[in-house]
């Protein structure tokens, strides 16, 4: 049976200050008219997923930022196919009041909403909000116990929970979500690399979104997430992998941008991003937290982007998209320089040759984790 086709993604840019965290240009914008024109773009030049980021206060070189729901859905009412992940914290959202939003949301785009659900590393919005900061891994027992809710209240009549964060007492949602043949309900998503992260995906969620990570550590991140969901008795989560694209007629050219937007990387910025996020790290036991072992390059694209080596040729950049592909990697989720520009550029240059190249894998879907990888020369 061949493996479904590599889908992808881009991150909204709803935040100010692009995707990276740098002085170089920009020619991005993270007002409506620029985002409404760029989901269009993006869904007729390949693209099956946008996500929009959530951040509700000023911080490391995003001063301004459009709420994630609401621009979520103002995009997928600008669009016909594209497919919006709106990014929520569970500490600031109340699954019923979310899975309300998300069926209406669901219905008005003919059940193309989705939701990604973000425990936390910014404990200055919480605080702010007069929230309580929960220590690592109890934030991700929050966040299992909010995805539970959320699947209950959207498949079943009556929800009863009493959880040890959250209490529904004969809940009720009419109208549920669309029941479509591509799934039961609004798809979950899920981000973080930590090991309770990776436990609670292979429990609960959908799918599992990784920061960017080489081969190596995309093998052992999938491995980790299948065997937790073996060990729960479930389908394994589908996986996501953030890479920063960056697509030029040469490698040089594509090399040199890289070492541009490094060259003008806001130092301060970045510096106060990574002493934020290293306590996500640093706070789990065993030291697989997200951010843990990201040097000062690595956080200039805030994802971890850069290592997951998308930098080149078209034709590099599919060789390695579809090695990934091999190992198990089932979505792309991209960020770019000009996103205008480079969204078209790829679905016109890049695209096609990973379609290409997909057309030529055996028809036995992908490798285990156990199986080789042939990793192309430049990578």
């Amino acid at each position: 049976m061949p493996a479904a086709p590599l889908k992808f993604a881009y991150w909204v840019p709803n935040v100010s200050g692009g995707l990276v965290t740098s002085k170089i240009e920009q020619r991005t914008d993270w007002d409506y008219a620029y985002n409404r024109e760029l989901a269009v773009l993006a869904e007729n030049n390949g693209f099956d997923y946008a996500l929009s980021q959530v951040r509700y206060m000023a911080s490391y070189g995003a001063e301004f930022q459009h709420e994630s729901t609401s621009f979520s859905l103002a995009l997928l009412l600008a669009t016909e196919r594209l497919k919006v992940i709106a990014a929520v914290h569970p500490g600031l959202w109340h699954p019923g009041v979310l899975a309300k939003f998300g069926a209406t949301a669901d219905h008005l785009s003919n059940g193309r909403f989705a939701v990604n659900v973000v425990s936390g590393w910014f404990k200055g919005e919480f605080t702010a909000l007069g929230e309580p900061w929960l220590e690592h891994d109890e934030r991700y027992r929050r966040s299992e116990e909010f995805i539970r809710a959320l699947r209950q209240i959207w498949t079943e009549d009556h929800t009863e929970l009493a959880g040890d964060f959250y209490r529904l007492r004969d809940f009720t949602l009419k109208p549920k979500p669309l029941n479509t043949t591509e799934r039961p309900h609004p798809e979950i998503f899920q981000g973080g690399n930590s090991t309770a992260a990776r436990a609670m995906a292979g429990r609960v969620s959908d799918w599992y979104f990784s920061n960017g990570k080489d081969f190596d550590g995309v093998v052992e991140q999938i491995a980790d997430v299948r065997a937790a969901a073996a060990l729960a008795g479930r389908t394994a989560p589908k996986f996501g992998l953030n890479g920063f694209l960056i697509a030029r007629d040469t490698e040089a050219e594509a090399r040199d941008t890289l070492r541009e937007i490094v060259a003008h990387a806001d130092r301060e910025a970045v510096e106060g991003f990574g002493a934020a996020v290293r306590q996500a790290g640093q706070s789990t036991g065993d030291g697989k937290g997200m951010w843990q072992d990201s040097s000062f390059e690595d956080l200039i694209q805030y994802n971890d982007g850069f290592r997951t080596g998308l930098i080149g040729t078209p034709e590099q950049i599919a060789e390695r998209v579809v090695a990934y592909k091999k190992l198990g990697v089932d979505l792309f989720l991209l960020g770019f320089l000009h996103y205008h520009e480079e969204v078209e550029y790829f679905g016109r240059r890049v695209l096609p040759l990973v379609r290409e190249l997909e057309a030529q894998l055996p028809q036995t879907g992908p490798e285990t984790e156990a199986e080789a990888v042939t990793v192309p020369a430049h990578a």
